[in-house]
């Protein structure tokens, strides 16, 4: 029983980081019908900012969030602007592509700027766990999954008790219906996509301290991030919290009880089940076909 409580303990908190990686990803989705899988790209950017700032200031890694969040804010609203408005509205399958484009690009900037080889956030506290009831607390989870509830709960607070989230949700549902009540649906799509991409931002320093990092991280990140929001239902926020924390069990679980080497493939496994027996995952909504798409 112990082995069990300690395997669901430490699901549990990485899936709280989980959930925030996904969410930027499921909101941008949501409101704008785009699967960024440039987002990603963004989650390691963020971990290589967050490492070069670690070791140039010596700043708490996870206080890092109130800067690497703000950068890739506007790194997203510029993103928005120069590539995926054009792409999205010429066509709208020209959006996955230019997603996946500028992930190709992002690496390829990385690995100039870092080089290829793998990175870590080591701060002291890294090695270190609490203990109780006979349970083990890893330090580094506990902190990054408290951090993570914190952003999900402004995030949740920003889109229900703001002028800017009303108008997010109103763009969600109709764009056409938000334009008619005075909604500027095209900053509403920018500054989503930019809100999402922050959220990769703080994602990125979190996971920095929890796993190490390299170039070609975001090709995995990204196929698990996929694999939350299409669990959780692809547009629905507290989907991709539901989504994360089962993810997160089944790879504690599988990782425990059958082998770490295993654990990798709990996401596709879940994407193929999801898709067979509910395509709309968990907690999304399934749409009809004749919906007109902004």
């Amino acid at each position: 029983m112990a082995r069990l409580l300690q395997a669901v303990v430490l699901g549990l908190l990485v899936g709280g980081v989980y959930a925030l990686v996904a969410a930027g990803m499921n909101l941008i989705f949501g409101v704008m019908r785009v699967i960024n899988l440039a987002q990603g790209g963004m989650l390691i950017l963020s971990a290589y900012l967050t490492y070069t700032l670690w070791n140039a200031t010596g700043l708490d890694p996870l206080l890092l969030v109130l800067i690497t969040t703000p950068c890739l804010l506007v790194v997203g609203w510029a993103t928005y602007y120069v590539f995926i408005e054009r792409s999205r509205t010429t066509d709208p399958s020209m959006a996955l592509v230019t997603t996946f484009g500028l992930t190709l690009v992002t690496k390829g900037v990385i690995a100039l700027i870092w080089g290829n080889e793998p990175h870590s956030v080591t701060p002291g506290y890294a090695n270190r766990s609490f203990s109780v009831l006979g349970l083990t607390f890893p330090q580094a989870q506990v902190y990054a999954c408290l951090v993570a509830a914190v952003v999900l709960a402004g995030l949740y607070l920003l889109l229900r008790r703001t002028w800017l989230g009303r108008s997010i949700q109103a763009t969600a549902g109709s764009a056409e219906g938000a334009r008619l009540i005075g909604i500027e649906v095209r900053g509403v799509w920018a500054a989503s996509f930019a809100i999402g991409v922050a959220a990769a931002g703080a994602g990125g320093s979190l996971l920095s301290v929890l796993y190490p990092f390299m170039p070609s991280s975001a090709d995995h990140w990204i196929g698990l991030m996929l694999a939350i929001v299409v669990l959780g239902g692809m547009g629905s926020l507290p989907g991709s919290v539901l989504g994360a924390l089962v993810i997160a069990l089944a790879e504690s679980l599988t990782s425990d009880y059958v082998s770490p080497d295993w654990a990798g493939a709990v996401p596709y496994l879940a994407i193929i089940l999801v898709l067979v027996a509910r395509p709309q995952g968990l907690l999304g909504t399934r749409l009809r076909e004749d919906t007109s798409r902004p």
